[in-house]
């Protein structure tokens, strides 16, 4: 086993220990949780090592890196996560490779990415990413949907065609009324989860938690963690 591939295989396991380890605590399965890895600014040569190692997930936020990684790893069986912020002109690129895109939080994304899915001939699962750094319900100055609006656009998305709603994500908010309290934020997110998996019972994916707050995303119900420093360590600087 080579150096990176056994510094790789320590990690994930001190990861998969912090998820289990959670999962007991919240009385969960295990099996309930999906562990992906974030492998933004690392090589294809780590999603290679990663695969080896049974991950089937990965993640990536721009495109311009992950574009190329898929494209060399398409002999692989993996799930492609698109999670940054996605701009227009970007979505006939994303949807050629993404599996899913958790980052959809306004209507012209929802009619672009839907466009590009059935021009190429794919389905692309959708999550809404809910902001929960606004003072209210009804906004959020750093990005996602607002809480108020997620039913709308979760209509918008299962009405549209290429598109499948998955579910909803967020990220711990930096401000606003749950700064510094990702439990809270996360349990927020179940609860606006609950509420759409009545009207939607399959848009059942919460996608939340990264590195440094996992347990509390495991604890507050979510059902797929994104991981990227714990597993493969600090990340390069961006050229």
């Amino acid at each position: 086993m080579s150096d990176r591939k056994a510094e790789l295989a320590a990690n994930l396991a001190r990861v998969e220990e912090r998820i289990a380890g959670a999962c007991g605590t919240a009385g969960r399965a295990r099996e309930d949780v999906t562990l992906v890895v974030v492998t933004k600014t690392f090589p294809a040569s780590d999603v290679r090592l990663l695969a080896e190692l049974g991950i089937r997930d990965v993640a990536e936020n721009r495109d311009q890196d992950a574009a190329p990684k898929a494209a060399a790893c398409t002999d692989l069986s993996l799930n492609w996560h698109f999670v940054g912020q996605l701009q227009t002109n970007k979505v006939r690129s994303v949807t050629s490779y993404a599996d899913f895109v958790h980052s959809v939080d306004r209507p012209r994304l929802v009619n672009a990415l839907s466009e590009a899915a059935v021009r190429a001939g794919r389905e692309t699962g959708v999550l809404i990413q809910v902001g929960l750094d606004g003072a209210s319900e009804t906004s959020t100055p750093r990005g996602g949907a607002p809480p108020a609006g997620v039913p709308e656009l979760a209509e918008l998305v299962a009405g549209a065609q290429g598109l499948r709603l998955a579910g909803v994500m967020t990220v711990a908010p930096l401000s606003g009324p749950y700064e510094g309290r990702p439990g809270e934020a996360f349990e927020r997110l179940w609860e606006i989860s609950t509420r759409l998996r009545a009207e939607h019972p399959a848009a059942n994916m919460v996608s939340a938690g990264m590195s440094a707050d996992l347990e509390e995303a495991v604890t507050a119900g979510a059902t797929h963690v994104r991981v990227g420093s714990a597993v493969l360590g600090v990340r390069p600087r961006l050229g």
